[in-house]
Order: C-alpha cells, then sequence, then structure tokens
C-alpha cells in the first residue's frame, strides 16, 4: 500500500504543474476556501484511514480494499454517466459539509493508497458549483497534502522500510507513473470516456473479486 501511494503522489506532482498552468492562478486563488474546507477534513481523514489500515489484519485489510473499489466502480460508472449538478447547500451547511465530505475522502485515500481525485471531483462540483477544469485543479491541491499526512502516518510504524527495500522497483515505477501522467495529458480527447470509464471500472472490479479471495 506504502508504494501505491508514493506512485499516487508521483503522479500528483507530475500533474500539477500542468494542471497549474491550464487553469489561471487567480482563479484558483479565488476559490481557495474550497480547499481550505476540504482540507479540514482531509487531513484528519488521511491519519485516521492510515492508522486504522496498519492496524488492520492482513485479511480485513484486503477484504475493506476489495469493498472500496467496488464503491469507487460505481462512483465512477455514476458520476460519469450523469450530469453533475450542485447541492445548492444553504451557507451555514456547506462549511461542515466540506468537512465531512473531506474526512471520508482522506480515510478512504489513505487506505487505498490513491490520491482520491475521482472522489474529490465531482465532491467540489456538488457542493461548489465550480467548473469541472477548476475542481480538478483544486483536486489536486487538496490531494497533496492530504497524502503528506498519511504518508507521515505510515513513517511512524516502519511502513517505509517497505518502500527501501523495493527502491529499485518504485524508481521504475515513478518513471512509467510520470510518463504515463504526461502522455495521458497529450491524449486528452483522444479515446472517449465512453471506453475508458468502463474498462477503468472492469479493471477496478477484477481487482476487487482477486483481493476478497486473499488470504
Amino acid at each position: 500500500m506504502i508504494l501505491n501511494k508514493a506512485m499516487s503522489l508521483v503522479v500528483v506532482l507530475a500533474a500539477l504543474p500542468a494542471r497549474l498552468a491550464a487553469v489561471c492562478a487567480s482563479e484558483l486563488a479565488s476559490h481557495w476556501t474550497i480547499a481550505a474546507n476540504l482540507l479540514a477534513g482531509s487531513l484528519l481523514g488521511a491519519w485516521a484511514g492510515a492508522t486504522w489500515a496498519v492496524r488492520m489484519r492482513s485479511s480485513t485489510l484486503y477484504k475493506v480494499l476489495a469493498a472500496l473499489m467496488v464503491l469507487m466502480a460505481a462512483a465512477l460508472m455514476i458520476t460519469h454517466a450523469t450530469a453533475l449538478g450542485t447541492l445548492s447547500l444553504p451557507l451555514w451547511a456547506q462549511v461542515p459539509s466540506g468537512v465531512l465530505a473531506g474526512f471520508g475522502i482522506g480515510v478512504v485515500a489513505a487506505i487505498m493508497g490513491v490520491a482520491g481525485g475521482e472522489m474529490l471531483i465531482p465532491t467540489i462540483v456538488l457542493l461548489s458549483a465550480v467548473d469541472i477544469k477548476t475542481a480538478g485543479s483544486l483536486s489536486l491541491l487538496v490531494s497533496l497534502p492530504t497524502m503528506l499526512v498519511a504518508f507521515a502516518r505510515y513513517s511512524r510504524d516502519g511502513s517505509f522500510a517497505a518502500l527501501r527495500a523495493s527502491l529499485p522497483f518504485a524508481m521504475t515505477m515513478a518513471g512509467g507513473s510520470v510518463a504515463a501522467a504526461l502522455l495521458g495529458g497529450l491524449l486528452v480527447g483522444v479515446f472517449s470516456e465512453m471506453v475508458l470509464i468502463p474498462a477503468l471500472a472492469v479493471i477496478l472490479l477484477v481487482s476487487a473479486v482477486k483481493l476478497a479471495r486473499h488470504d
């Protein structure tokens, strides 16, 4: 899991400059309260999720991961098959809703070892009614510190030893992740989401079945 988290961090670091170049900095600055609101919950969630992950029995963790992958596949299909609107929450409900949503996303991202963009982007659109491009950039700004908090928690339990032991493999994967992130940016619009999203959902479901069967 720490390896997966490391790869996710590399992808975010590679994608962040490109996203910041695509979206005006002043546009993001005008929405800084959205990122701060989600971060208030996601940082706590990342610490809690990493704590639960390192304390779970392996068999339990595999089943939890399998369930989360199924939920992620369902979320992918729903959010990409339907037009996202906004919840139009009253002002007094927006902050606590953002904190609670951020906490849940932080927990899931820490346990799964992912950046959490697929959860953050629709959450930002639903709660804050910003366009999808701005939401994607804001999600990276939330993901980066959230992942760093999860890393800090994992480091307290010797998880980095596994990363050091697999350093050559990790470096190879990191190089591939950066190349894939750059290639993905170049191929935006080449492949239809009607093909990519179902394919990713199938991969998640197959992985979930394999994890559920793991002892």
